[in-house]
């Protein structure tokens, strides 16, 4: 079983009887609650491994100081962190997202073929699919813009998709 030390078990009640003005302390360090919960925290855990040699004669200033080299601790390391990770300039290690080049070119041929596709769509059958699918505009929108009917726009659609897949799979092969 583990026995506390003499030292341990009175800074330990003391931390307990003191709590609320070494979190004072902590938070006036590191600026904010949460991290002056998080040096008490330290601190007792801290106080929980000290030994009685040498035995602390003035227990209180102890504990206070171990509170404020812990918070101060904590404070230099949190400004380290965000000196190294908040620089504002990209690692030049982290792989990118945008596709190579080689996948962008192949990319673009194939929206090329795809417009090259719509263009040969009849005049109606394009402005609906353009209306649709590149400006987003609600069937009830392009009903009232054309002066067709719902179902009209549904053929055209249909026609469209029809042929622009047969367009694409004729030049895919």
């Amino acid at each position: 079983m583990f026995a506390m030390s003499t030292n341990a078990l009175s800074l330990t009640r003391l931390l307990m009887r003191e709590r609320p003005s070494l979190l004072r302390v902590a938070q006036r360090i590191v600026g904010n609650a949460p991290a002056a919960e998080d040096v008490t925290q330290a601190l007792w855990l801290r106080v929980q491994r000290i030994e009685d040699d040498p035995p602390i004669v003035h227990k209180r200033a102890f504990l206070y100081r171990l509170a404020s080299n812990l918070a101060t601790d904590r404070l230099r390391a949190e400004r380290r962190y965000d000196a190294l990770f908040d620089s504002g300039e990209p690692a030049l290690d982290i792989p990118l997202d945008a596709p190579s080049a080689e996948q962008q070119l192949l990319d673009r041929e194939q929206l090329d073929r795809l417009m090259c596709a719509v263009d040969d769509l009849s005049p109606r059958c394009r402005e609906v699919f353009i209306l649709r699918k590149l400006e987003d505009m609600p069937v009830h929108e392009i009903c009232q813009r054309l002066g067709i009917t719902r179902s009209m726009v549904a053929r055209h659609m249909h026609n469209a998709l029809r042929h622009l897949f047969a367009r694409m799979q004729d030049n895919g092969e």
